[in-house]
């Protein structure tokens, strides 16, 4: 008994050190790592490296470095790190097969990032969701609605559908409508819209703005009110137009119709 406690305490007191030491080890080198993921994920943005690459190459880092660190800890406590790399890439194994669903998740990020249809603070239309690019992760990609909402579309479906971006281009086209009424001058009418056209501060010169006859409707003359603004400017451009016409109309006394329907009453006896 006296010889097993003497093993015992000598063990321990061999092991406890060791035990500190170790989490001294993590404690230390998880924090040093934090700072070269910030570091490395600083310098790549500073590249002009798409922020989604960046972030996604620094997490990497950081994971590898990590798992490292808790292999030198758990050899200076005694473990075989031959056998505590298994365990670790047996865990690993199983976690990815059970994430098998995400396979085309990934898969889809991978593609975003090589054709890049978009970017962070692109404002795009995918999968009947619409607005600005607020993130893209390994799995999903996040969007801001107009609503200020969050839409997550996962990657899968966002690089096998349609995908509209509106910010791809340098400009972007602002359509109007307006109808007046059959009975006014369409070339006046012309002008007032192209002076509104003119004096807009968000219509760009280039492409240059026009006006014409777009259709003739049941109780209006429909003209097309059309001009070229920065993306960014696309919803101020949008209602400023609106209204400025409608005043400038009204300023001009031309008559904006709406739709009306004339009833005809017979009577019985006139029907005879």
């Amino acid at each position: 008994m006296e010889n097993a406690w003497k093993w015992i305490i000598e063990r321990l007191t061999n092991f406890w050190p060791n035990l500190i030491g170790a989490l001294l080890v993590i404690w230390i080198g998880f924090k040093i790592v934090a700072k070269i993921q910030k570091v490395v994920e600083k310098a790549m943005i500073k590249s002009k490296t798409d922020k989604s690459v960046s972030k996604f190459v620094a997490s990497i880092i950081n994971f590898g470095l990590k798992i490292l660190i808790i292999i030198a800890a758990a050899g200076m406590i005694g473990i075989q790190t031959t056998s505590f790399i298994a365990i670790l890439w047996a865990a690993w194994l199983a976690v990815w097969l059970a994430l098998q669903w995400s396979l085309s998740n990934f898969a889809g990020w991978v593609l975003i990032l090589l054709f890049k249809p978009f970017k962070v603070g692109d404002y795009i239309l995918a999968q009947g969701e619409e607005g600005t690019v607020d993130e893209i992760s390994v799995l999903a990609t996040e969007i801001i609605t107009p609503e200020n909402k969050r839409a997550i579309i996962p990657n899968g479906a966002m690089a096998n559908g349609n995908i509209v971006n509106f910010t791809a281009q340098t400009t972007r086209r602002v359509d109007i409508n307006v109808g007046i009424a059959y009975d006014e001058d369409i070339d006046k009418s012309r002008k007032v819209l192209e002076k509104v056209l003119e004096n807009n501060k968000f219509v760009l010169d280039k492409p240059a703005p026009w006006v014409y006859v777009s259709e003739l409707a049941d109780s209006s003359v429909n003209l097309i009110v059309r001009g070229f603004a920065k993306p960014q400017d696309y919803w101020n451009t949008f209602f400023s137009l609106t209204e400025e016409s409608k005043k400038a109309l009204d300023k001009e006394n031309i008559s904006i119709p709406f739709p009306h329907r004339v009833v005809h009453t017979v009577s019985w006896t006139e029907s005879l």
